[in-house]
């Protein structure tokens, strides 16, 4: 991973909208992705993977004006995750796999400022009589995603979700507080993250295709619709990169 990998700087962007649909699969599904050093975070034998989408406005880092920020859709698949550092300290956050922009300049500056992976996509974005759908395909002009959504105060948990009810669902609704890249040898960038308010409202999923779920190692298994939240207008602020070192998990 280069210095500028290592999130050298703080970040900030507003995000006018999000949307995350967390997904349960059997703990012995995801922990083999997660490098040494981190541990799964799970309930009840499931650990969670998250699609979050977000319009994110005016990304840049914190000592430049907004003007000169990115503006982009994002898509990232995130696995809930625990680092254990050296000093004693737990903390909850996210391992990205995977992200997704429909921006080639995002793709281009993401893969040499992060290591979360970017790749290019198309979207489509289309009012529906219920909500709203988002479609996106990769640069093969393969489908990425297909979901559709709709934000209401009285929606429900997923038929099958794991969860008894909103309350235990938010804890696995993201963002968490902290995302690990790995550096190895257990070493891993810590990048913490602030918003100014989060509130995060239940969204009715009508429909949802993700690509990736669909391959190896999430097609061994079918994974589980937790939850879905939104969350509209936040300025977000990422702190710069702290270097830790995990302790290695039974």
């Amino acid at each position: 991973m280069s210095w500028l990998q290592q999130h050298p700087f703080a970040v900030k962007a507003h995000f006018d909208r999000v949307v995350a649909l967390s997904y349960a699969l059997p703990s012995d599904v995801l922990r083999p992705l997660l490098p040494r050093g981190l541990a799964l975070d799970e309930y009840n034998g499931f650990g969670f993977l998250t699609v979050v989408m977000v319009w994110t406005k005016e990304m840049r880092p914190a000592f430049m004006p907004k003007f000169l920020g990115r503006s982009f859709f994002l898509a990232g698949y995130r696995i809930f995750t625990r680092l254990s550092n050296d000093q004693g300290k737990t903390m909850r956050g996210l391992y990205i796999i995977g992200s997704e922009t429909d921006r080639d300049s995002m793709v281009f500056l993401a893969n040499r400022m992060t290591g979360y992976r970017y790749e290019k996509i198309s979207l489509a974005q289309q009012q529906e009589t219920l909500g709203s759908r988002i479609i996106a395909h990769d640069s093969r002009n393969q489908m990425s995603l297909d979901i559709h959504f709709e934000e209401k105060d009285d929606a429900e948990l997923p038929h099958d979700s794991p969860f008894p009810d909103w309350r235990k669902a938010r804890q696995f609704a993201g963002p968490m507080p902290f995302t690990f890249s790995p550096l190895g040898d257990r070493s891993f960038v810590v990048v913490e993250g602030a918003r100014e308010s989060w509130t995060p409202r239940p969204v009715v999923v009508h429909h949802a295709e993700v690509a990736k779920l669909h391959t190896p190692p999430f097609s061994q298994t079918k994974p589980i619709l937790a939850n879905a939240f939104a969350v509209s207008d936040v300025d977000y602020h990422w702190k710069k990169g702290v270097i830790m070192k995990g302790v290695d998990h039974a």
